[in-house]
């Protein structure tokens, strides 16, 4: 029987590694636990927590292609994050310029949600714990 503990990290592409660092780091809050630059791929790669946790690695490599997102596509549809609180996450984001859906509330849990895209318009959730 397979035994799994966690979701590690996610992975993510981005074009451009400078607008996304600031993005993930300065917007969202995440922090740098390693950022290294690979010279045979010329790609950068930065390893990044959340309260501690490693969950995302950043990765920038020349010229990637676009992926389809919307409408929805085959694949990896969001990354989400857990607040205490949505409205004051959402307050705190368009404060920032980040354009960002209206919360609504899950039909099959009651929750509170809402999404904006990061700046390779991938969607990201914030979900009310």
């Amino acid at each position: 029987m397979l035994s799994l503990n966690k979701i590690h990290h996610i992975a993510i592409i981005c074009s451009d590694y400078e607008k996304s660092k600031h993005f993930y780091t300065q917007i969202l809050g995440l922090e740098i636990l390693q950022e290294v630059f690979r010279k045979e791929r010329q790609s950068y790669k930065l390893d990044l927590a959340l309260r501690g946790n490693y969950v995302v690695e950043l990765f920038s490599f020349p010229d990637p292609p676009k992926r389809v997102s919307r409408p929805e596509a085959s694949g990896l549809r969001h990354l989400a994050f857990e607040t205490d609180d949505i409205g004051g996450t959402r307050t705190f984001l368009v404060s920032q310029g980040i354009a960002s859906e209206e919360i609504r509330i899950d039909d099959y849990t009651g929750k509170y949600f809402f999404f904006i895209s990061d700046p390779d318009d991938l969607p990201i959730e914030f979900y009310q714990s």
